[in-house]
């Protein structure tokens, strides 16, 4: 707790991570006339936002309605209560539900940041009021040459990154997301983007948290907040320590989050007397096994089945992917799982694994096979013994699921009932008989898009103490936050969305703030 500090510099509000929250809270910041630096600890803006499909979830919003969408609020808010319980203050979650349109608003009175419906089911589709159709939207999409040099700064997608492909001359999800952010905070002369700015400390004075250390190649940098700290740079993931401390399942080879998620900025602000909550909990998936040793988020499963040690089916797997994860996770728990396990299927594709998302595009199919990660055998008896699985249960587990593929149904996991279940095969129940020889499998573990516990926050994204009282001048928002979902993934583009909301909450809150901060005393 500091009481005098030499500042090398100062700003109105300092924010920190370039993902979705800290984009919009740098470009609220800057548009609301306050002088504003971003600082990201790795050399590209974007974090684990420019890997994802950039959807945010916000009933009603204006891109929603000019599509058609007759949704209403009261609908959305008795879903997303029925998902997410009590586990988090309504108050929080009220402030989500009812500031996704406002923002949606507000950002697209500048033609950089527009929005398109994207439709995507909620991911729990027999709750009340859960719509097949989704409250899903995305950015538009953004030609490349369009950033110009900005290119060189924005975080690359997964294919690009990690299996060498061409940068696209489209882009689309969260790279068109965090493309338009860089775009339009290009434009604001009060906002300063950093990059390779590593924030380690947090200076508190009294009961406000007045700046911060930010480590860079020329040295620490103490910067001075007339208004406050925006926290807004992801999980832990990829920070073993924190992971092992807090329980969290899995483990960094299945973290999809970039590797600069390493919670630093968090355990600054338990430094600071910050509480935490959720800090055992992910964003979790299924996992496909890569040929380094990695496990990668998957969704868009059209065919085949998951077995366990056993031989045996053991989820619907078609589920939402956090909704799996934590079965999953549920499992390996009680000792019903052990990893890897596998995913069955025929030749129907020439022995390509049916999905259709993998997010990391597939490698060479010899290097799977070449480290044991897809098998193939002319009978499921020899594929069971490949796998090391029963072969009698495994050639009955068949057998069964292959009737309910003939019947249209599966009584057993209900697969294809729910309407995410069915949005990769046409709206039809994913139900593919497993019937033409060679048969195959491909491993499979656990994996996650980032952990979602951090900072404990009240409705205005301003960070709590252990007692429950404001650290003023000090906000979270995102992965840096725990999470205002609790332990529920209500719908596809809920962490992106809750990043910008509490973002611009907590710059919405410092713009109305008085300005009459004591000057900063200057240390002898």
């Amino acid at each position: 707790m500091a009481t005098t500090m030499a500042w090398d510099e100062e700003c109105d509000i300092l924010v920190v991570g370039s993902g979705a929250g800290g984009m919009t809270g740098a470009y609220v910041a800057a548009r609301e006339g306050l002088h504003v630096i971003l600082v990201e600890n790795s050399d590209k803006f974007g974090g684990t936002t420019a890997y994802s499909g950039g959807g945010m979830w916000f009933p009603c919003n204006a891109a929603l309605r000019r599509a058609g969408d007759d949704d209403t609020m009261e609908d959305a808010r008795e879903y997303y209560r029925a998902c997410v319980g009590t586990r988090t203050p309504r108050a929080l979650q009220d402030a989500y539900l009812d500031t996704g349109a406002p923002l949606i608003d507000y950002l697209e009175q500048d033609p950089l940041l527009q929005f398109v419906i994207y439709p995507w089911p909620d991911y729990f589709g027999r709750m009340p009021k859960a719509r097949a159709g989704g409250r899903h939207i995305a950015p538009m999409l953004l030609p490349a040459a369009a950033l110009g040099p900005l290119k060189a700064v924005l975080r690359p997608g997964l294919g690009e990154e990690r299996r060498g492909q061409p940068a696209p001359e489209e882009l689309w999800g969260g790279q068109a997301l965090i493309g338009r952010f860089l775009l339009a905070l290009q434009e604001k002369a009060n906002a300063e983007l950093r990059l390779n700015s590593e924030l380690v400390e947090f200076v508190r004075e009294g009961d406000r948290v007045t700046g911060a250390v930010v480590h860079t190649a020329e040295g620490s940098r103490r910067i001075r907040t007339r208004r406050g700290v925006v926290v807004a740079a992801g999980g832990f993931e990829h920070n073993r320590d924190m992971r092992a401390r807090y329980g969290v399942p899995g483990n960094i080879s299945g973290a999809m989050g970039p590797p600069s998620n390493t919670g630093l900025p968090i355990l600054a602000g338990i430094a600071v007397g910050a509480d935490v909550d959720l800090m055992d909990q992910g964003w979790w998936s299924p996992g496909l096994m890569q040929p380094d040793g990695t496990a990668s988020f998957t969704l868009g499963f059209d065919g085949g089945i998951f077995v366990n040690q056993h031989g045996r089916r053991f989820l619907n797997e078609s589920l939402p992917y956090d909704r799996a994860g934590r079965e999953i996770i549920d499992q390996m728990a009680d000792g019903r799982l052990t990893l890897p396990f596998w995913l069955v299927y025929d030749d129907r594709d020439g022995g390509m694994p049916p999905i259709q998302f993998p997010n990391l595009p597939f490698a060479d199919p010899a290097d799977y096979r070449a480290k044991g990660l897809w098998v193939d055998a002319p009978t499921l008896a020899d594929l069971a013994e490949t796998i090391g699985v029963p072969g009698d249960a495994l050639a009955e587990t068949v057998a069964r699921f292959n009737g309910h593929a003939d019947q249209g149904e599966d009584p057993e996991f209900e697969r294809g009932v729910e309407a995410f279940d069915r949005l990769f095969t046409n709206d039809r129940p994913p139900l593919a008989p497993i019937v033409k020889a060679p048969f195959h499998a491909a491993a499979f573990g656990l994996s996650d898009l980032g952990t979602k516990g951090g900072l404990k926050t009240d409705e205005k994204a301003r960070v709590l103490d252990t007692e429950g009282r404001v650290i003023h001048g000090l906000y979270a928002a995102g992965n840096s936050m725990a999470a205002v979902s609790g332990t529920a993934y209500p719908g596809g583009g809920n962490p992106i969305g809750s990043s910008m909301v509490f973002a611009y909450l907590a710059v919405l809150d410092m713009a109305d703030m008085a300005a009459e901060i004591p000057a900063a005393s200057a240390a002898a």
